[in-house]
C-alpha cells in the first residue's frame, strides 16, 4: 500500500509505527510541518511543508484556534496537491489531526481511507477544563471558546473512517457516534530498555557549570514533567516540598522539566511575580526551606533520554500528578522501570495505577496527603518492591511496544487499507 502520514512534529506518536510499516513493504511517506527536512527517515520518505502566513492580528479570540488550524490545513493542502500532481495517491492516510493539517485530505484524495490519532476531545466538565479552581477562568465565554475549539475534531469525524486513541480514558472523552469507530492502542513502551537496574549512580554536568552526583542507595524522590506547570501538578508538588524535606533529612529531590508551557496558560508576571511557573512556585515555598535543605533539591531541566532512564532507575519514590488530561509517557516509563509510584487520583492515572497494587494514589489537591504517602513508601522497602514489581508487570502486559502495542497499531493501520 501507499501510506501517507500527517504529523506536525513527525515522527511524534508515529515514531515506531512509521518505520514498521515501511519494513513491511509499504511505501510510506510523511508530511511534517518544517521548513526543511532530509529526504528520508528510517525508510520513510519526507515531504515537509510550511504555512505562508500567521494568524490575523485582532481576530476574534474565540476564533483564533480555528483560524490557526485553517492556515496549517491550507499549507498542507497546497503541498498535497503538488504531491498528487507528481502521481502519488495514498491508499491510507494516518493523521494526528490535533493541529488541523488534515482537514482537507478528502478534498485532495476523496477515496483515500483516513485514520486519525484521537488524543483528546475538549469537555466543559469531567476533564481539564475547570478542574483546578486556582487557575480556572471565570469568564462564561470560556465555555463558548472551548466549544469552538472542538470544531477541528467535529469536522474530522465527518470524514474519518477510523480513529485510534492511546488510552481508554482518552477515548472516552470523544462523543458518539464516532467513539464506536475508534480503537485503543498505546504508542508503546520499550520495556526491554526500560527495566530496573541495580547499583546505578548518576554524575551529571548541569547548567552554569554545576554538577550532580547521586550514588547508588541514596534516598531519591523524583518528579518529571516535560515542562513544569500546573497541568502536571508542579504547584502541588512544590507545596509538599518543605514538609517532605523536613521529614526526610537525607532525601535528594530531583525535578525534571523545562520552563515553557505545554498546556494551559503561562503565568502573568504582573500577577504571579515571575515569568515561569518554575520560578513562581520556588518563590512561594523557598522561605519555608532552610538553605541546607534547599541544597538537596535539584532542578535538572530536560534530560537526555539515557540520563532520564538512569534517574528513574535510582528513584526511591517517583511522583506523578496530572489534571484529567492526556497521560504522560513518563508515567508508563517509570512503571516499566519498576518505580514505586505515588500518583494523583485522577481518571487518566487510575487507568494504570490501582491503589495499593501498582502504586499509591492521593488527592491531587492535597499536599499533606502527598507527603504522607511518599514518606510511608520511603519507610517501607518491601512495599516499594511489591508495587514496583506489579507496575512493571502491568507495563509489560498492556504497554510493551514490540509484543503488544506495535502489533495493535499495525493491525489498525493495515485494516484501513482492507
Amino acid at each position: 500500500m501507499n501510506i501517507l502520514l500527517i504529523h506536525q512534529n513527525f515522527p511524534g506518536q508515529f515514531k515506531h509505527l512509521a518505520p514498521a510499516l515501511a519494513q513491511r513493504g509499504h511505501r510510506v511517506l510523511a508530511m511534517p510541518m518544517k521548513a526543511q527536512a532530509p529526504s528520508q527517515w528510517q525508510g520513510v520518505e519526507l515531504r515537509p511543508y510550511m504555512p505562508r502566513r500567521g494568524s490575523t492580528p485582532g481576530v476574534h479570540p474565540w476564533a483564533v484556534d480555528f483560524e490557526t488550524k485553517t492556515i496549517r490545513a491550507e499549507a498542507w493542502f497546497r503541498a498535497a496537491l503538488a504531491l498528487k500532481a507528481e502521481g502519488f495517491t495514498p491508499d491510507v492516510v494516518l493523521a494526528h489531526h490535533g493541529w488541523g493539517e488534515s482537514l482537507f485530505v478528502k478534498e485532495v484524495w476523496p477515496h483515500t481511507r483516513l485514520g486519525i490519532y484521537c488524543e483528546f476531545f475538549y469537555l466543559s466538565e469531567g476533564a481539564d477544563s475547570g478542574f483546578d479552581p486556582e487557575f480556572a477562568r471565570h469568564d462564561p465565554g470560556d465555555l463558548c471558546r472551548l466549544r469552538l475549539k472542538n470544531l477541528n475534531n467535529l469536522l474530522h469525524f465527518e470524514m474519518a473512517d477510523a480513529g485510534l486513541s492511546p488510552t481508554r480514558w482518552q477515548a472516552s472523552t470523544f462523543p458518539e457516534p464516532f467513539r464506536t469507530r475508534m480503537a485503543v492502542a498505546h504508542d508503546g513502551i520499550d520495556t526491554e530498555r526500560l527495566q530496573p537496574a541495580q547499583g546505578v549512580s548518576v554524575n551529571w554536568s548541569l547548567a552554569q557549570g554545576q554538577g550532580l552526583q547521586i550514588d547508588a542507595g541514596e534516598e531519591v524522590i523524583t518528579f518529571v514533567n516535560r515542562n513544569l506547570e500546573p497541568y502536571r501538578g508542579y504547584h502541588i508538588f512544590m507545596r509538599a516540598l518543605p514538609e517532605l524535606l523536613r521529614q526526610r533529612p537525607r532525601a535528594r529531590v530531583v525535578i525534571v522539566g523545562a520552563d515553557q508551557v505545554s498546556y494551559g496558560a503561562a503565568p502573568d508576571p504582573a500577577v504571579h511575580g515571575a515569568s515561569t511557573w518554575r520560578e513562581v512556585f520556588i518563590r512561594e515555598v523557598r522561605g519555608q526551606i532552610t538553605d541546607a535543605d534547599w541544597s538537596r533539591v535539584h532542578f535538572v531541566g530536560q534530560l537526555p533520554y539515557d540520563a532520564f532512564i538512569s534517574l528513574l532507575q535510582i528513584s526511591t519514590v517517583h511522583v506523578y500528578l496530572t489534571y484529567p488530561f492526556v497521560l504522560s509517557w513518563s508515567l508508563l516509563e517509570a512503571m516499566s522501570i519498576g518505580c514505586a509510584i505515588v500518583g494523583s487520583d485522577t481518571a487518566p492515572v487510575r487507568e494504570v495505577i490501582e491503589h495499593g497494587v501498582t502504586g499509591r494514589l492521593v488527592d491531587f489537591f492535597d499536599p499533606a496527603a502527598l507527603v504522607q504517602s511518599v514518606c510511608a513508601l520511603l519507610e517501607d522497602p518491601a512495599a516499594r518492591q511489591r508495587l514496583g514489581h506489579r507496575a512493571r508487570a502491568l507495563a509489560q502486559e498492556r504497554f510493551d511496544l514490540q509484543r503488544v502495542c506495535l502489533p495493535q497499531q499495525l493491525a489498525w493501520a493495515e485494516s484501513l487499507g482492507g
